[in-house]
């Protein structure tokens, strides 16, 4: 799976989990921190938590894919998954108004996917 399938799945099991305003930024020639950012939102400590372990817990079984490192998940505000070439942020709202990475990383490009959640493309 190259990283840009797999930044796309990671939408979608965050999609599952009724994650809000989910956004897939492709930094591949802005930054060599990863080829993809995710952002995403939940409404409650537990409900980022459910996210993430979601995520998680899918990539692991389904994918074989394992995080180099998870930040955050027991404060459950902002929650990191690094997966190497894709980096997922999962804020509570408040969280990620505060940081605005949409904002530090404009001249990135949004990438469009399928949310089978809201049935919407993006």
């Amino acid at each position: 799976m190259d990283s840009h399938e797999k930044s796309i799945c990671c939408a979608r099991l965050a999609g599952d989990k009724k994650a809000n305003n989910i956004v897939i930024l492709e930094l591949r020639g802005v930054s060599s921190l990863a080829d993809f950012f995710i952002i995403c939102s939940g409404t409650s400590d537990r409900h980022v938590q459910a996210i993430a372990n979601h995520i998680e817990t899918t990539m692991k079984k389904e994918m074989e894919s394992i995080a180099l490192g998870v930040e955050g998940l027991r404060e459950g505000r902002w929650v990191l998954l690094d997966y190497d070439d894709v980096i997922i942020h999962v804020f509570q709202e408040k969280e990620r108004a505060l940081y605005d990475l949409e904002s530090l990383w404009t001249e990135c490009p949004r990438v469009p996917f399928y949310d089978t959640a809201d049935q919407e493309h993006r």
